[in-house]
């Protein structure tokens, strides 16, 4: 007997101790580099539905680590962390293992967790009008509709038409209330650290968009930018130092990784109180009885507005993010610390650029049609050059662009636009708005085998007016007579001046068939 109490007390005092757990409620400090969706074209809106871009979040948290092995938990993280690009650096033993905790807690996964099990079903009563609670077992959720068993038989949830809800003893084992990353590690020594944690989450996208004031002569444009940062994530990243990097980021991986740790959906749909050939061109939306309802991110809450001309006179005087180099790419750094929000948009100024001089142009395209066609106003377009001597010399990230006139002693928008990105030393041009003063008309001369065709630009505006059509590539088999056509980027153009109230011609001959 002495023998066998030796043997277990030997056992018990070989085998480890259990890991300690340690909780890190939050970060300290906190930076937020924003990268744009891949997917997404150039000068493409961002979509607030489904934030298709990612960022790198770096935390450092000051953490009170125990002799021996611990286990410790990081809440807070971002919901849409991958956690496969997780790194923790600043821990004395290294990191022997980390996993992303559970399911969050929400009205679907406390479904799911409860199923078989015993909740409480808090309901109107039909006769009293007063609530009256009872037991009930949940038998099928949440994806397929909630069915849950009382005493009076086998309902559908929410499906009675009067208010119901349900009451749990407990959180179902699992379930965390905020989005956690835990990591095993071995200490030496008790000792406080600064850790830092680094990882990838996705739910962010950035854009920017531009604002440009023509100038009252209408030889230069004020431009200004705004830098629009988008979270939809739960989690909200306070006086977080922030970057948004411009350019397409190669990214490959990662994106199923993210997308298997979205939560549950909870949707509640009933048959509607009526037979099926009542109301046969009846929505499910509208059907009486009805009811649908889906955790997803809230709505984006805009917490900067554009606030007219006097935006760049504020954003000089203000915050302006800070360009620099990242490789081959561009990244910009907003020198003062702000709030990335929950579910929300911000806007910080980009750039300010006071004048910028720009050409304007009257441009379109020649299409071979074997008729007629309809007269067709040619694009106001302003080309420029992104040079210092243009009043540019900027990078400039793609995104939208307001185009704003005066007219009769207001400022008005008379166009929005895409811009591609472009780097210094690159063409920028706005094609604007369909001009009603300067008309296309292209009249058809074929006959049998010869197709010919006479271009006519007439211009009705009291000043000359510079037109630019493209008449197709380079090496055109087309043959022109009446105007002089030039080479240009790759395509044969017909650059001619229209005075005002006047016309020019080109003739368009086809080789003979």
């Amino acid at each position: 007997m002495r023998r066998l109490a030796l043997i277990l007390l030997t056992l018990f005092a070989a085998s480890p101790a259990a890991a300690q757990v340690i909780v890190s409620d939050g970060p300290e400090s906190v930076a937020v580099t924003l990268y744009r969706d891949p997917g997404r074209g150039e000068g493409g809106g961002i979509n607030l539905n489904a934030l298709g871009g990612f960022a790198l979040i770096t935390e450092t948290r000051q953490i009170a680590l125990p002799a021996g092995a611990a286990t410790i938990r990081f809440e807070g993280v971002a919901e849409g962390i991958v956690p496969v690009s997780a790194i923790v650096t600043g821990l004395p033993g290294g990191t022997i293992q980390r996993n992303r905790d559970a399911r969050l807690l929400s009205p679907a996964s406390l479904v799911d967790g409860s199923l078989g099990n015993r909740v409480t079903i808090r309901r109107a009563d039909s006769e009293t009008g007063g609530m009256r609670e009872q037991p009930a077992t949940i038998r099928v959720g949440p994806n397929n509709g909630v069915i849950f068993e009382t005493a009076e038989g086998i309902e559908a949830l929410r499906c009675s038409g009067l208010p119901e809800t349900l009451v749990y003893d407990g959180v179902p084992e699992g379930l965390s209330a905020r989005p956690t990353l835990s990591v095993e590690t071995v200490s030496e020594e008790a000792a406080t650290v600064t850790v830092t944690l680094s990882y990838l989450a996705s739910g962010f996208d950035w854009t920017a968009h531009y604002v440009a004031d023509l100038s009252d002569d209408g030889d230069e444009l004020r431009l200004f930018a705004w830098l629009t940062l988008a979270n939809s994530n739960p989690q909200s990243f306070p006086d977080a130092d922030v970057q948004a990097v411009a350019g397409t980021l190669n990214r490959e991986a990662a994106s199923d990784i993210a997308d298997a740790w979205q939560q549950l959906q909870l949707r509640l749909s009933c048959w509607p109180m009526d037979t099926t050939a009542t109301h046969p061109g009846l929505s499910t939306e509208q059907t009486t009885g009805m009811m649908s309802y889906s955790e997803s991110p809230g709505a984006i809450v805009v917490t900067a507005q554009r606030r007219g001309a006097a935006e760049m006179d504020m954003a000089i005087a203000g915050i302006v993010a800070e360009q620099e180099d990242l490789g081959d790419l561009k990244l910009y750094r907003i020198p003062e610390q702000v709030t990335v929000a929950a579910n929300a948009q911000k806007q910080v100024a980009l750039l300010v650029q006071p004048a910028v001089r720009f050409e304007r142009l009257y441009t379109g395209r020649f299409a071979n049609y074997r008729g007629d066609s309809e007269p067709e106003p040619l694009f106001i377009t302003f080309r420029t050059e992104n040079e210092l001597s243009e009043g540019l010399g900027v990078p400039l990230p793609s995104g939208t662009v307001t185009v704003f006139e005066q007219a009769a002693g207001r400022r008005l928008p008379v166009s929005e636009t895409r811009l591609a990105d472009r780097a210094i030393g690159q063409e920028v041009e706005l094609q604007v708005v369909p001009s009603a003063q300067v008309i296309l008309t292209t009249a058809y001369e074929g006959d049998g085998d010869r197709h010919r065709w006479q271009l006519t630009v007439t211009n009705a505006n009291p000043r000359p007016a510079e037109i630019e059509l493209v008449l197709g590539p380079a090496d055109t088999p087309l043959r022109f007579s009446g105007g002089r056509t030039r080479e240009r980027e790759g395509e044969r153009i017909w650059r001619v001046t229209v005075p005002a109230n006047g016309e020019r011609s080109l003739r368009v001959n086809a080789p003979d068939a």
